[in-house]
């Protein structure tokens, strides 16, 4: 198996992100927020800030750290991406029989799902960190500026009303992700 002497990738920064590189701890300051995040695990990487452009690079690198190479540029772009525009998920609420109300309940960072299939208990989901979730009719907008809290709370508000034990061509009902984005467009 051949090894790359030099593998590089260079993330460009816009005019209005500031960027803090130190070791393998990235600083991300934008227009919406700030985002930090410890790459220490990924052993072989090094990260550097160039002529306003974050490299990250690896020498006599295998598969695997080819590989990790470009998680991290990734991760790095999507922080960039996040404090500049931000992400918002888009989920639909879809019931047949009984009406579903879903309630944002900022104070406990939950939110609950109430009548779903005719239940009497609601079912609720947690909203993972800095992220906003919103009801609007039938649609639940989730956004926020960090990619894994946005996908993490409309994971887990699709999850709460998983049906099990039924036939799913049947019951339908639930509520499910339609869409993924970043929230500027």
């Amino acid at each position: 198996m051949a090894k790359t002497i030099h593998l590089e990738e260079r993330i460009p920064v816009p005019s209005d992100v500031k960027v803090h590189v130190e070791g393998l701890k990235v600083r991300v300051e934008g227009p919406l927020g700030v985002l930090e995040r410890d790459f220490s695990h990924a052993r072989g990487v090094l990260i550097s800030l160039r002529d306003n452009e974050v490299v990250v690079e690896a020498y006599l690198a295998d598969r695997k750290l080819k590989a990790l190479v470009g998680t991290v540029a990734a991760h790095i772009k999507n922080m960039i991406t996040g404090v500049t525009k931000g992400f918002r998920y888009k989920l639909k609420i879809i019931y047949t029989h009984f009406p579903v109300t879903v309630i944002v309940d900022k104070r406990n960072r939950v939110v609950r799902i109430k009548n779903f299939i005719g239940e009497k208990a609601d079912r609720i989901a947690k909203i993972y960190g800095n992220v906003d979730v919103r009801v609007e009719g039938n649609d639940i907008i989730v956004e926020g500026i960090d990619i894994e809290e946005v996908g993490l709370t409309a994971a887990s508000i699709e999850r709460a009303t998983r049906v099990k034990d039924r036939d799913r061509r049947i019951f339908v009902d639930g509520i499910y992700i339609y869409h993924r984005g970043i929230a500027g467009e």
